[in-house]
């Protein structure tokens, strides 16, 4: 079944229904595939570490191979642009919710900054001196529809937003009772002001109207976001084949953007999907290293059709027409997701045929599947076969492996000649002036380090002193950012102290000499809070916290990072446990 913007809405419930009655969910994304640059072998390394792999540039971009081989394949780019789905990330519908609480707040009469407490009562607005003919004639005119028989409605000219919050604020102050505000747009999408005279339960009934309105707006806006929440709010299992892009793209697009920090990554893609499983990973360990060749998605689901395997049958229900595998429609992200979720199908089952009785269907639920948990398969990494989600990655000793620095000049052909004494290499290039050099036996490199003492125009280092430099700079770094932002910190915390002890000064001076002066409400957490929350991440000083203790509260890009993977902690934690089932039979192993 085929869901673009046109029908999304009205089969939204049969998404749900699915996702509720799903043993597992196989993704696929199609353009995850376009990269930034001349080749894909110029953009990545066979010594990248898992961090370095995990670090995209946040960019649309438009590869003309790409595209030209998607058009081959029959891609319909105009649907894409024209019928697809709206979406938000959470930080979108965030945003947006506020602009419809402020609102809100204005048609109460109340600005975005006012914060007015409750048990305070209303008071004139003040109206500039260029409004306020401008306001008096609305006023006026509405005097005229509420003596008037005849007329229930009156349109106002289309106006500033400026002029539109003044009306709001100054019609809720002035007559509470007895109207009702509204703004619609003309065909020219000029936004005008509508006034309805109403009693207080049609006045009731029309704001409800217009919140259950609101409410649309904003589910639509947030579009296809309800899908992914729904499958990550489900704890179920999610199957992807060489997935870790299709991973991160959905993350960063339908959640908040990715961190920096490969472990801050792991943390926030368990929160948002905590059972992964790649199979491309699981067809590429044993048992099925050894009988399987080809770990394409196409050669693999040629391949799971013949013995030892046995292809699912699939039936599909009245008015949701299936894929054909007959007839290969690859590289359209639907047909390619079905056919991982029948190649995960097929492989689990045959772990089956290993327990004593065989058993011959293996559920997404069993334990026998869970070594092949949340290890997403790395592309092109010689010695670290995937990403480990719940843990440290694989640590390779690369102790046959030497960094090498040259002249921009310099090609593989230099490369090779320098090398051409120790056998067989590996060239793995990092940029124009560097490369990884692998050797076939670790006693030459530093027979190898020892000959580049003397040279002037390149040198070369073992893999170990490369990433010491390397970790040493990013310390030094790290620091540097520390001692500058706690420099900043203490700054912003004794401006504050002057600022705020000065706000209290003119409210409590003007609080004598002029009523009906509004005092806005703190906006931070009590001290107690503040205080708690800063011990814990470590980034202010107990001294510091004792003299900012009446002073608002200052957030940190690391506190809000703390707190944004709590909440989402929070909100994703899937309910129950995973059945019991058999116990374990294989291991992905710590060693490829």
């Amino acid at each position: 079944m085929e869901i673009i913007r046109s029908n999304f809405k009205s089969n939204l419930h049969k998404v749900y229904q699915a996702i509720e009655e799903a043993d597992f969910f196989a993704i696929d994304g199609e353009f995850s595939g376009i990269s930034d640059g001349p080749s894909v072998t110029a953009l990545t390394n066979g010594f990248d570490t898992p961090e370095e792999r995990s670090s995209p540039d946040v960019k649309f971009v438009c590869q003309s191979s790409s595209i030209d081989f998607l058009a081959s394949q029959g891609f319909d780019f105009n649907k894409v642009f024209r019928n697809g789905i709206p979406y938000l990330n959470q930080e979108e519908e965030r945003q947006l919710r506020e602009q419809y609480d402020e609102k809100r707040l204005q048609s109460n009469g109340a600005g975005a900054l006012s914060y007015v407490s409750p048990n305070t009562s209303k008071c004139p607005v003040t109206i500039p001196e260029d409004q306020k003919k401008f306001i008096d004639q609305v006023v006026e005119k509405i005097e005229d529809l509420l003596q008037s028989e005849e007329n229930k409605n009156l349109n106002l000219e289309p106006c500033t937003g400026f002029q539109r919050k003044l009306i709001y604020q100054t019609l809720s102050w002035k007559y509470p009772k007895g109207i009702h505000v509204d703004t619609l747009e003309t065909e020219k999408k000029e936004r005008y002001i509508v006034i309805s005279k109403v009693d207080e339960e049609e006045r009731k009934r029309r704001e409800q109207q217009k919140l259950a309105k609101e409410q649309e707006e904003l589910n639509d806006a947030v579009g296809f976001s309800r899908v992914i929440h729904a499958i990550a709010n489900s704890g179920k299992l999610v199957i992807g084949h060489n997935m870790l892009l299709d991973v991160m793209h959905t993350v960063h697009q339908f959640y908040c953007p990715l961190p920096a920090d490969l472990n801050e990554f792991k943390e926030m893609t368990t929160c948002v999907f905590p059972r992964l499983l790649d199979t491309k990973l699981m067809a590429s360990t044993q048992p099925f290293k050894d009988i399987i060749n080809n770990t394409s998605l196409a050669e693999l689901e040629k391949r799971l059709k013949e013995t030892p395997f046995n292809p699912p049958k699939v039936e599909s229900a009245e008015g949701f027409p299936s894929y054909d595998t007959a007839t290969e429609q690859l590289h359209e992200a639907g047909y390619d997701a079905y056919i991982t979720g029948l190649c995960f199908i097929s492989m689990a089952n045959y772990l089956g045929s290993f327990l004593s009785p065989p058993k011959i269907h293996v559920s997404a639920r069993s334990k026998l599947i869970e070594p092949f948990f949340n290890k997403l398969f790395l592309m092109r990494v010689m010695d670290i076969p995937y990403l480990n989600l719940e843990g440290p990655d694989l640590q390779p000793k690369r102790d046959h492996v030497l960094h090498v620095t040259f002249p921009k000049e310099w090609k593989t052909s230099d490369l090779y000649q320098l090398f051409s004494a120790f056998g067989n290499i590996q060239i793995s290039w990092i940029d124009d002036t560097s490369a990884f050099v692998s050797l076939s036996q670790p006693e030459q490199v530093q027979i190898a380090v020892n000959t580049s003492k003397y040279a002037e125009s390149y040198r070369i280092q073992t893999y170990a002193e490369y990433v010491g430099k390397k970790h040493e700079e990013k310390q030094i770094k790290r620091k540097w950012t520390e001692d500058t932002w706690q420099e900043v910190e203490r700054k912003r915390l004794k401006t504050q102290s002057i600022s705020y002890a000065l706000q209290n000064h003119y409210y409590h001076t003007n609080s004598l000499t002029a009523t009906g002066t509004v005092e806005k409400r703190s906006l931070s957490p009590s001290p107690a809070e503040a205080d708690l929350e800063a011990r814990v991440s470590g980034e202010i000083s107990d001294a510091e916290l004792d003299q900012a203790e009446s002073c608002a509260e200052p957030v940190s890009e690391g506190r809000k990072k703390a707190k944004k993977l709590k909440r989402m902690k929070k909100d994703l934690s899937p309910a129950g446990n995973i059945p019991n089932s058999p116990a374990k039979l294989f291991e992905v192993p710590d060693t490829w």
